[in-house]
């Protein structure tokens, strides 16, 4: 049965009851990343909350297709290929191993496509075709590009207003991405230059590449239709990334392009924007000396509502990573008998179908656990079922013989299954070495892992 499930909307600027085109079915489209480097934990919050928002359909009995894009060509790319003197292709398969890597550490489910942008190319030109033939598109010396004062309400969803004076200048702008107040025609397709080397395609209007906005739109339309349920992504491809696809998507089909957007705010340092450009990120390897689990990261993302800004530092990742473990060990030691708990599961439903409000649903289940009217055995199974949208693996553990031991012992041997998991060797061995020094012995099984004394 589907529930009614509240969602805030970029777009009316509101939270909206959800509705879907088709019944029982959510269409998802999710921003990805490009592949020039590997993502800060910034850019993996946003990832995060695509992952909770597809649980918590999938937890209130939804269909959700996910479509999400890697973009493998764009001014990034070709920058780091060149600099690298290394082709491309090789550049962005590294990369993209690597983001998918870090996916399956944050236990973030796998979109159901990723689609490069390079195996769309052809779609991408025939959009362009269509907004050339339709008067929306022009073409100039370097390119082809949108006329976005012919583009009804461009900006809206940036909260732009192209009727105020100044806000719009009849100039062209080639890069991808540029400030907000450079609301002017942006590029389609861009004609063949030197510094793109061999990256290039045929197309009827002339050699070259396409502009990062085009390949979302054409992906999107491409998988899901004119129009899709939702589109998510961070809070800086508002503008101009989002309100660029909108313009171009809907100048096409003349259809509404997405019902429900969907954005995860900034994460900052010292209240700074997290940014490559700033120079002030962390990724998810510089967790490992740290030695903070993925998972200990995630849990710390549970614990702010995904529209405010969080400020990261180790200290705040690294009481959460207690919390974790003083969450798993509770639950390790509790029979594996019990049912869900009505009651809880009830406001449980009620906390993730109000706009993910993921810090109730974390506070629910500490709640729990201090609930004398409840057995060990059903807080287990009541919290086990919470882990559906959780995604924090809390049950990996319930192999570990009932001797005592230690929390950080615990943690540690659940930071070396995830590295395991991913082939992370060095670290799973240094992981090893680390619980043996602390006079343990970790043995892996099917159902996860053991533990018990040197």
């Amino acid at each position: 049965m589907n529930m009614e499930i509240k969602l805030y909307n970029t777009l009316s600027k509101k939270i909206e009851i959800f509705k879907p085109l088709k019944e029982g079915a959510v269409s998802m489209y999710s921003c990805g990343p490009t592949v020039y480097d590997t993502p800060h934990i910034g850019n993996y919050r946003t990832f995060v909350m695509n992952d909770l928002l597809r649980r918590v359909f999938e937890y209130n009995d939804y269909s959700v297709t996910q479509i999400m894009n890697i973009t493998d060509v764009d001014d990034k790319t070709i920058k780091r290929s060149s600099d690298e003197g290394v082709p491309l292709k090789e550049i962005t398969e590294k990369y993209e191993k690597l983001f998918i890597d870090g996916l399956k550490s944050l236990n973030i489910l796998l979109p159901h496509k990723l689609l490069r942008a390079t195996d769309n190319i052809q779609e991408m030109i025939d959009l362009v075709e269509i907004l050339l033939k339709n008067g929306s598109a022009y073409k100039a010396d370097d390119g082809i590009y949108m006329s976005i004062e012919k583009v009804k309400n461009y900006g809206k969803l940036a909260g732009i207003d192209l009727t105020k004076e100044g806000s719009f200048s009849k100039e062209r702008i080639v890069n991808d991405e540029y400030d907000k107040n450079n609301t002017r025609d942006f590029a389609l397709w861009k004609f063949k230059s030197e510094n793109d080397g061999e990256n290039y395609w045929k197309a009827p209007f002339g050699e070259g590449r396409p502009g990062w906005h085009i390949e979302c739109s054409a992906m999107a339309m491409k998988e899901l239709g004119p129009t899709i349920d939702i589109h998510t992504g961070g809070a800086d491809l508002i503008f101009p990334h989002h309100t660029n696809e909108i313009a171009q998507s809907e100048s096409a089909t003349g259809k509404k392009f997405v019902d429900y957007w969907m954005h995860g705010a900034f994460m900052t340092m010292s209240e700074d924007k997290m940014s490559k450009s700033k120079g002030n990120i962390i990724k998810l390897e510089n967790f490992e000396n740290e030695t903070i689990s993925p998972l200990s990261y995630r849990y710390w993302l549970l614990t702010a509502q995904y529209r405010s800004p969080i400020d990261f530092t180790y200290s705040a990742v690294r009481a959460a990573q207690n919390a974790l473990i003083r969450l798993i060990s509770t639950l390790s030691g509790y029979p594996e008998d019990g049912a869900i708990i009505p009651a809880y599961n009830e406001r449980f439903l009620a906390y993730i179908n109000d706009d993910l409000d993921l810090p109730k649903a974390v506070a629910l289940s500490w709640d729990l656990l201090k609930d004398d009217k409840y057995s060990d055995a059903d807080k287990r199974a009541t919290i086990l079922d919470f882990d559906r949208i959780f995604g924090l693996n809390l049950d990996a553990v319930r192999n570990i013989e009932e001797e005592k031991i230690p929390a950080e012992v615990t943690a540690l041997a659940e930071a070396r299954k995830e590295a395991r998991k991913n082939k992370e060797w060095k670290k799973a061995d240094a992981l090893r070495k680390e619980i043996e020094s602390r006079g343990f012995t970790v043995m892996d099984t099917e159902a996860g892992f053991g533990i018990k004394h040197l």
